[in-house]
């Protein structure tokens, strides 16, 4: 190899350059990873005696090529990918954890199949969407520990005839290990891992998308108990109608939330039909893409999460305006008096009947004619038995507050259950930031140490 003078004082300046330009943060591109591989290279393949001690400024290093490289650089990228994503995610956690707790004994409607079902806590219900975003936090820990591993040093696909210390480059590189297989590294998991994240913002776009639908239902209504404050760009009036406050956050956003799970359908396609090593899932721009799309879009949930209005007196007029307790009538009389549930069951559906048809809400409905209803019910069951609840215990029942607060499920809305709830979900969260910031440590303390070292290699 024939070496040009000139080149001790490139890489030189080149360095110190790259140093520079790291204290602006330089964006940690292709070229800046690749940079990082040089420099790497050149200080492991000297000190292990594959390259002149006295020529190793003039040797970028030997037994490379671009098919690991390539392989290296996209796999760190994704990892800072992966790292903004967790952030941004953990961000938007925390406001719908802090809402989740403001709101513990906020008593509104829940709805199945868009039709108001049973009353339950506010906070309870935000706390499920929270374990949702805490699964896809998992989802990405777990895919991260994939990714975090080097595929440098394995040349094309089968290594190199260089003894490359290939465990002290992930190291330089800030990696937590090695591709183990030399040909899985850049033919097969540098293909598979685009698709796994694809999964990671698919489910997170899923989960922002229910909740986004969840409250633009009621905007259907004419007196909704949850809408967005009308403010800055949260709402926009119609240019026609001055009545309608149009809530673009929520539209725009589950816009943006559909753009990322179209281009997360990229990587699947790109991936389906095609002989291992290929470059077609692997581009880095496509791939950065799509996760930036899904860091944006939480944005936008996080901004959705701190501008919502909610009326705990509105959500229990809705309750107290239809009969979304009707099925505690009929657990009650199972549980506590043995009335077989679907006895229990007819007796509450034609009590809902009759109050719907006579426009009877429940708190009004007359215990005499509860009593009657009851009677007529069960003739099939026992022509004797009479309905064993107090004016009292009826009235308790169909009470939306009542019934939230005597649940006694793990898991559920009482307070006893919220409490620990809460915790176990803030925990999770603090868990999440430590993780986050301690493999963004991990890098910097690997790219500091190289920095370092490489720095050894200018001085003669």
């Amino acid at each position: 190899m024939r070496l040009n003078s000139k080149l001790p004082l490139f890489l030189a300046m080149a360095f110190y350059v790259a140093s520079a330009l790291a204290q602006k943060a330089t964006p940690r591109d292709q070229f800046f990873w690749l940079g990082e591989i040089n420099k790497a290279s050149a200080v492991i393949n000297t000190d292990e005696g594959l390259l002149d001690k006295a020529k190793a400024p003039t040797i970028a290093a030997a037994g490379r090529s671009s098919q690991d490289m390539f392989a290296t650089y996209r796999a760190a990228i994704m990892r800072d990918n992966l790292l903004n994503l967790a952030d941004q995610l953990n961000q938007a956690s925390e406001s719908l954890v802090k809402l989740a707790d403001e709101h513990a004994q906020t008593i509104v409607p829940n709805y199945t199949n868009g039709v108001a079902a049973q009353p339950n806590s506010l906070g309870h219900a935000l706390l499920g969407h929270a374990a949702g975003f805490e699964r896809d936090a998992q989802r990405i820990r777990q895919a991260y520990a994939r990714i975090d591993r080097s595929p440098m040093g394995t040349s094309v696909l089968n290594g190199s005839s260089w003894p490359l210390n290939r465990l002290r480059m992930a190291e330089y590189l800030g990696f937590a290990a090695i591709v183990d297989n030399a040909y899985d590294a850049a033919q097969i998991s540098s293909s598979e891992y685009p698709v796994e994240v694809a999964g990671i913002v698919t489910s997170v776009g899923l989960h922002v998308g229910h909740f986004i639908q969840d409250v633009l239902a009621q905007y259907g209504q004419t007196r909704p108990w949850i809408l967005l404050q009308a403010r800055g760009m949260n709402t926009r009036v119609s240019s026609a109608m001055p009545q309608k406050q149009n809530p673009i956050l929520l539209t725009e956003t589950r816009r943006d939330v559909s753009t990322a799970l179209a281009l997360a359908m990229g990587p699947v396609m790109r991936a389906h039909n095609i002989t291992p090593g290929m470059q077609d899932p692997k581009e880095e721009s496509s791939n950065t893409e799509m996760v930036q799309s899904a860091v944006q879009f939480l944005k936008s949930f996080e901004r959705i999460l701190n501008a919502l209005v909610i009326s705990p007196e509105r959500a229990l007029e809705e309750l107290n305006s239809d009969w979304t307790a009707s099925q505690e009538l009929a657990d009650v009389l199972m549980s506590k008096y043995k009335v077989p549930f679907r006895v229990g069951h007819h007796f509450a559906a034609e009590l809902v009947k009759h109050g719907k048809a006579n426009n009877i809400k429940p708190l009004d409905f007359p215990y005499a004619g509860a009593k009657k209803i009851f009677l007529e019910s069960v003739k099939e069951y026992s022509a004797t038995l009479a309905l064993p609840m107090s004016e009292q215990e009826f009235r308790s029942t169909l009470n939306p507050v009542a019934i939230v607060q005597n649940r006694r499920t793990v898991g559920g809305p009482q307070m006893s259950e919220m409490k620990r709830m809460l915790a176990l979900a803030k925990q999770q969260l603090a868990d999440q930031n430590q993780w986050i910031n301690a493999r963004r440590r991990a890098i910097e303390n690997a790219r500091t140490k190289l920095d370092k070292d490489f720095s050894k290699l200018l001085t003669p």
